[in-house]
């Protein structure tokens, strides 16, 4: 890591912390701790994936804008409400897939194919989600 990322690092900890409750800076502490370098790495790579921002949000009713896989990709999604249903449509607005989680928390699914998807969600709360690699 070179100085000028160095320098930058403090301001991009404090703005990740703004937009979470979560004690981030504590966990960044407990990945620092680690002395096997791997595990370490390792540590740090599962905060970046967990507090990403998610590409899609909203509450209640929504339909995306689309979206291009060059392969396999996972979704992952998070629901705080009792009902959240979602379509991934293809090009032309066929369903390809109905999903669904009851009683919110989080899931996901793999879309195996490179394509352009969009998605119509529809949850009684909020919800969340991120396109991430399989």
């Amino acid at each position: 890591m070179n100085v000028r990322t160095l320098a930058l690092l403090p301001a991009l900890l404090i703005a990740t912390v703004a937009a979470s409750s979560i004690d981030i800076p504590n966990e960044l502490q407990q990945c620092r701790r680690l002395s096997d370098l791997e595990r370490r790495l390792a540590c740090f790579d599962v905060l970046a994936f967990r507090h990403s921002p998610p590409r899609f949000a909203g509450r209640h009713g929504a339909t995306t804008e689309a979206f291009i896989t060059t392969g396999p990709q996972r979704l992952r999604y998070q629901s705080d409400g009792a009902i959240f249903v979602m379509y991934l449509r293809d090009a032309e607005g066929g369903v390809l897939q109905n999903i669904t989680l009851p009683g919110g928390g989080e899931d996901s699914y793999r879309i195996d194919k490179a394509g352009t998807y969009s998605l119509q969600v529809n949850g009684s709360e909020t919800w969340r989600i991120w396109i991430d690699p399989p």
